[in-house]
């Protein structure tokens, strides 16, 4: 196969997008939600990984957490993957990550991205799915129940666990 057949052989296959984001909790247990100015609901801090730079899904919620909210926070094991569909997009494969328990001095430095988002806050658990909407909601309540009885990286399919 020459380069250019290899090259339309890959541009031929599917396509797939990847987004990664942190799940970050308050000493309280709720759940750090950000408010975006570019579409309906809340969500985690993250986003897009840019895998045409060679960046991974644990890189690109690190750098989404340090642009959307100024933490520059290590973070700890994947908790959830989630293979997301929806009309007129490509799917999406979801990476969540523990980003840990916040302190006061860590909520206090929070500063928001204003290009991309409006507000933040802490949100009781079983209020998730009233700002987090669709599938993104069942993927943080499965990522806290990763978190609650210490499994492995639950596996979902829009927001639902894969048996």
């Amino acid at each position: 196969m020459t380069p250019e057949e290899y090259a339309a052989y890959i541009a031929s296959l599917p396509r797939v997008l990847a987004g990664a984001a942190a799940l970050f909790r308050d000493e309280e247990g709720r759940v750090l939600l950000v408010e975006p100015n570019y579409r309906e609901g809340w969500v985690l801090p993250g986003g897009t990984v840019e895998s045409e730079s060679g960046e991974t899904p644990r890189g690109g919620a690190h750098r989404e957490t340090l642009e959307e909210i100024g933490l520059d926070v290590e973070l700890g094991r994947l908790l959830v993957v989630d293979w997301a569909t929806a009309p007129g997009r490509p799917p999406i494969v979801a990476y969540l990550y523990d980003g840990g328990v916040l302190d006061a001095a860590q909520l206090a430095a929070i500063r928001l991205q204003e290009e991309e988002l409006v507000s933040w806050r802490l949100v009781p658990v079983d209020e998730v799915t009233s700002y987090a909407l669709g599938s993104l909601g069942s993927r943080i309540l499965a990522a806290l129940a990763v978190l609650a009885d210490g499994t492995g990286a639950a596996e979902l399919e829009n927001g639902r666990r894969v048996s």
